[in-house]
């Protein structure tokens, strides 16, 4: 009768053990889980040198190549909107913009040997193109660089001015500017210099970024294209870094770049990026390392969507079952084998990318006993007990 009563303890025990507190599944399971009723749910690939080769050859996204047909931007023109200055010299007084040598100059006159001359209030280009100079009429700026302006306006004065020159000045121009907004210090429309300006340039212009750099990404809109990259990748690769154009709007954004840690690891929780790259090893050690006594070294898993691009590279199947027709992955590294540490100290972790260690079976299998120990325990003690009561 005891020893029946212990046997039933048993059957209870081991009928719980497929309900043991677990942290997910078995590395067996996750490569079971691939393909369930016949239909496969996501692909399996396991590490090795040729597969970190492939996604470190993936293409990322570049303003160098996206913009590749851009390059130091043409001399500024005049455009509709700027405010546009023009100073006339004639050589001698008496003419139509000084007065007579009798006279004293204006104010608004300077007066060198020989030489008046006169400056024109500061005017703004219609929408029509246009600015007006006395004497010269309405002239046409709009698309044309002060020089040829200068000269026309010359033409014009020629036999009514004594020996005109002219020079015209943008004083404040809104269409040779580039827009800096988002995570800097202050938001500005950055005017563009004659030589041309780089991308750092405007941002500096405008304060700088106010996030850290790993933290901070560039986004560049031009001609109806926008593209985002990391800013510290803007940085350190001076050719990205390339000529800014008029009507280039810069904006600078903070994307929290995150991975998530699951399993047999020191802690289970969303970890940021650091850096702006981070690989399997660094990601791992972050999260404390495997677990001595639960992780299996074998069933080291990062769970990913990738683009229908690196899932032909790696020759796995294209399922077109996530976000924006991507194909989930999960990729698998054995931690026994001492290579596999050179390889995820190469793999790229991305982010929102999932890692999970699976327990090992051994694990499993003492937490059966200790529940068994738990269950059985107070029986086996109460027979001892009985016995040494009723020999």
């Amino acid at each position: 009768m005891k020893f029946s009563v212990v046997l039933s303890c048993l059957s209870i025990a081991l009928a719980g053990c497929y309900t043991l507190p677990t942290a997910g599944p078995t590395a067996g399971q996750v490569v079971d889980q691939a393909v369930k009723d016949g239909k496969r749910r996501f692909d399996v690939v396991n590490v090795n040198a040729d597969v970190v080769a492939a996604l470190l050859s993936q293409p990322k996204e570049s303003f160098r190549t996206r913009f590749q047909k851009y390059g130091k931007p043409p001399e500024p023109k005049i455009g509709v909107g700027d405010t546009v200055s023009v100073a006339i010299w004639e050589a001698a007084a008496g003419g139509l913009f000084s007065p007579p040598s009798t006279e004293t100059p204006s104010a608004t006159q300077t007066v060198s040997t020989g030489s008046h001359n006169v400056t024109i209030p500061d005017q703004v280009v219609t929408r029509d193109g246009a600015i007006s100079v006395p004497f010269a009429g309405r002239i046409s700026v709009a698309g044309r660089s002060p020089l040829e302006v200068q000269r026309e306006i010359e033409e014009r004065l020629a036999g009514k001015a004594i020996e005109p020159q002219v020079i015209v000045t943008v004083d404040k121009s809104v269409t040779n500017t580039a827009t800096v907004s988002g995570e800097v210090v202050s938001g500005a429309r950055v005017p563009l210099s004659v030589g041309g300006d780089r991308l750092l340039d405007l941002i500096a212009a405008a304060g700088g970024a106010k996030a850290p750099v790993y933290a901070t990404f560039v986004r560049l809109s031009r001609d109806g294209v926008t593209v985002t990259m990391p800013m510290s990748r803007l940085v350190s690769n001076p050719a990205e870094n390339i000529y800014a154009w008029p009507g280039d709007v810069v904006t600078l954004v903070q994307i929290p770049q995150t991975y998530s840690v699951f399993g047999a690891t020191g802690q289970n929780t969303q970890l940021d990026f650091n850096a702006e790259k981070m690989t399997l090893a660094e990601a791992v050690a972050r999260a404390g390392g495997l677990q001595d006594q639960r992780a299996d070294p074998s069933g080291v898993f990062l769970f990913r969507y990738e683009p229908p691009a690196v899932v032909g590279a790696l020759g796995a199947g294209n399922l077109a079952s996530g976000p924006d027709r991507d194909s989930p992955v999960v990729y698998r590294l054995d931690f026994r084998d001492p290579n596999s540490y050179f390889l995820a100290d190469r793999f790229p972790v991305e982010d929102k990318d999932i890692i999970y260690v699976s327990n090992a079976l051994l694990s499993d299998l003492q937490k059966f006993f200790t529940l068994l120990n738990t269950v059985t325990g107070p029986v086996v003690t109460g027979i001892v007990v009985t016995r040494s009561v009723n020999p």
